[in-house]
């Protein structure tokens, strides 16, 4: 692969880590109407990129749209020159801004998801709902007559069953078909007019799971592959339809916020698909149900072929440009722990089991997304690298690993290969995600869309600074500090620390919106982030070492390194701590409510209550078994000595349960169910502790809703002030 040598340099993305009494703190305001840039998908000649971009509303609903970004210039764009006063010439920077500039393809109030280029790169397939009342269909665009005064958009699907309608298309390689995935019913006689107008209204189930983050799981569908001539009007067919597969108890597709989706890729030849699938979903109460790769003709009636079995479990096929090889991401399992990192496996085609290669065997980091080179020889891919997401490669036929060390601060997502060119997002602590141009040669990158360096410009985001320490039980424990706007040396802040969740995920230098680290930090507070054992981005051994040890260790973790933060830094008031956290985060919240008296406010959000109460009622039961060592039953007593309500005589004793406590749940979550938060409240009220509860009726495990998170930070920022600073004239966010 022939790498252009692009002429840039790895700076930060609207680097704001210079303070000046020009800029300001962040608000709400300025957080949450920032755009939202989602992964570039590059065109296959490597002269596009497309993506969506989210713009958020208080009164409204969030509209997604396409945006098309030129990767390469045309001729006469890179020619369009003037004369210099030494008789060179120079680029016109004006046109050659406007020819580089990205531009607004469609302007609708849609969603819109799974994007897919044809060949040709010169149409775009994705899926679109159109409003409420309907179900996402499969949209044709065609970039050529944009510009127009037409969007230049064709529906193409007309899927009715059940469920949340077509989505995750896919060109065939020669163009002609389309795939996509779409809900039946599994009882084919069943009309869906009838189910839609049954008399009654029940929910009925025989076997786990129930639930998915915040709905009920519908057992009447499943998941089926389609494909259809990509054009209007033609005729799409299920490739799944009366095989034994879907007839079998545990078929199903891998789990997704928007219904159960199963991961394809097309065979060189068009008329292939291989895609994964579950083959015991219903024994997921029980028993870890991994994603198998299979293989089906486009012949009607066709058995799928199985390729693979047993305890790995598969993700996201690709082939490799030259057909020799089908890569997939994979996560190993059967040895009994809860904990792997994604791999790279890369199995011969025609496929061989037995010929597979662990492509990132020599690599101790868990891979997030990755590409192929144009000629089948590297392998490029995003690996979680301590509070980083950093670029790596390898060779096609495995062997030692290299590290780009790029980015030097921040984090890739959504890495793509179009032609020649790879592309991801990048984004900070100092700047939300900008879809960005890797130079490999060279380690540096360079962004293409610059939707919020104006804004980024005006705000105070103090550098971000690290530390490490050895925890008691020998670990080497990473720590991010997020400095208050309009910081002062000279002045002593009180410390927030906050709790990631997970456990797997990790603090990382990015921005987020959830729970934003500069949001939250003001010009108020130190804000304190740990990543204790059990977080991702680190060794294997690391992110298993919390099983049968859960809760304990990750706060005693916690604890310490906020006594380091207090020791190192001046400016800390280690006298005035705060902490915050949730969901696995909002777990630890809660001990550290149940067990120290070392804080003087801590808001937990979506915490567990008891680690019975969340097994039995969450949506995923058998991994949290797992970890805890075995089944309640058992007299395990780790069920009982991790629960923080366990520990409720600590009140009497004054080692806990007397810190004011903030709760906060979403009536629909479905993770971390509501009954745990209304537990500790009730806990909390009975024992006397100062406490408030705010529930969500809208919300999920997460606010998603712009007034309902701008009230979350509000109350939290009042909370603290409150409790830490006594300051009764805190400002609205």
């Amino acid at each position: 692969m022939k790498l252009k040598n692009h002429n840039t340099n790895d700076g930060v993305i609207g680097d704001s880590s210079s303070t000046t009494n020009t800029k300001r703190v962040i608000t709400h305001e300025d957080l949450w109407l920032m755009k939202r840039v989602g992964a570039p998908v590059p065109s296959p000649d490597g002269k596009w990129a497309i993506f969506t971009v989210t713009q958020p509303a208080y009164d409204k609903d969030a509209t997604t749209d396409l945006w098309l970004v030129p990767l390469r210039l045309p001729d006469n764009d890179r020619n369009n020159t003037t004369n210099d006063n030494t008789g060179g010439k120079k680029r016109n920077n004006a046109a050659a801004a406007a020819a580089a500039a990205p531009r607004q393809l469609t302007h609708s109030l849609a969603s819109k998801s799974g994007l897919d280029w044809h060949p040709n790169s010169t149409k775009v397939a994705f899926a679109m709902k159109r409003d409420d009342k309907d179900v996402s269909q499969i949209y044709i665009l065609d970039i050529r007559i944009m510009g127009d005064g037409r969007e230049g958009v064709e529906r193409i699907t007309n899927v009715v069953a059940g469920g949340v309608g077509a989505r995750s298309p896919k060109f065939s390689p020669d163009g002609r078909y389309i795939s996509f995935v779409s809900d039946v019913f599994v009882d084919d006689t069943t009309m869906n007019d009838e189910y839609n107008h049954r008399k009654y209204n029940a929910r009925i189930y025989e076997s786990f799971p129930i639930r998915y983050w915040d709905r009920w799981l519908n057992n009447d569908i499943q998941p089926h592959l389609f494909v259809q001539k990509a054009k209007v009007g033609a005729e799409a067919r299920s490739l799944l339809a009366n095989t034994k597969l879907v007839s079998s108890p545990g078929f199903g597709g891998l789990d997704a916020e928007n219904g159960e989706t199963l991961p394809s890729v097309w065979t060189f030849d068009s008329k292939s698909l291989v895609f994964v699938a579950r083959t015991n979903k219903n024994m997921a109460i029980c028993a870890s149900t991994p994603g198998q790769l299979f293989c089906v003709d486009l012949v009607a009636g066709s058995e799928p072929i199985q390729l693979t079995n047993g305890t790995a479990s598969y993700d996201e096929p690709v082939f490799r440009p030259d057909g020799k090889a089908l890569l997939t991401k994979c996560e190993m399992g059967g040895d009994g722990k809860t904990y792997h990192h994604d791999r790279i496996m890369s199995f011969p085609w025609p496929f061989s089991l037995e010929k597979r290669i662990d492509l990132t065997a020599e690599l101790d980091l868990s891979v997030v997304n990755f590409v192929v080179d144009s000629e089948s020889k590297t392998i490029y891919f995003i690996a979680e690298a301590g509070e980083q997401t950093s670029l790596f490669s390898v060779s096609s036929s495995g062997g030692a690993v290299k590290a780009h060390n790029m980015p030097k601060h921040g984090c890739l997502t959504g890495l793509a290969l179009g032609g020649n060119e790879i592309i991801a997002c990048y984004e900070s602590a100092s700047c939300p995600p900008e879809v960005v141009r890797l130079n490999v040669l060279s380690g540096s990158y360079h962004a293409i869309t610059h939707f919020h360096t104006a804004k980024v410009a005006l705000l105070d985001l103090p550098p971000i600074d690290r530390f490490t320490f050895i925890s008691a039980k020998g670990r080497m424990i990473h720590n991010l500090l997020v400095r208050p706007a309009g910081f002062d040396l000279m002045r002593k802040y009180p410390l927030l620390v906050m709790i990631h969740g997970g456990p797997t995920p990790q603090f990382k230098d990015c921005w987020m919106v959830r729970q934003n680290y500069r949001l939250l930090a003001s010009d108020c507070f130190v804000l304190l982030l740990t990543n204790y054992s059990g977080s991702s981005g680190y060794s294997e051994e690391f992110g298993q070492a919390i099983q049968f040890d859960p809760i304990i260790t990750p706060a005693d973790e916690i604890n310490q390194g906020a006594d380091e933060a207090s020791k190192r830094y001046t400016f800390i008031n280690g006298s005035l701590r705060g902490v915050l956290g949730a969901s696995y985060g909002g777990h630890l919240a809660n001990w550290m409510e149940a067990t120290t008296t070392h804080y003087k406010a801590i808001i937990s959000h979506a915490g567990l209550s008891s680690q019975v109460t969340q097994w039995a009622t969450s949506d995923i039961v058998y991994a949290r078994e797992m970890n805890m060592g075995g089944p309640v039953w058992e007299n395990n007593v780790i069920w009982n000595d991790h629960s923080p309500t366990s520990h409720a005589g600590n009140h009497a004793l004054g080692t806990g349960w007397v810190t004011p406590m903030l709760l906060t749940v979403g009536e629909h979550d479905f993770r971390v169910p509501i009954h745990n938060t209304l537990e500790m409240f009730t806990y909390l009220q009975r024992l006397q502790v100062p406490s408030k509860l705010i529930v969500y009726p809208d919300a999920n495990h997460h606010i998603m809703k712009g007034e309902d998170s701008r009230f979350w930070y509000n109350e939290v920022h009042s909370w603290l002030m409150k409790h830490l600073t006594k300051d009764k004239q805190l400002s609205m966010l």
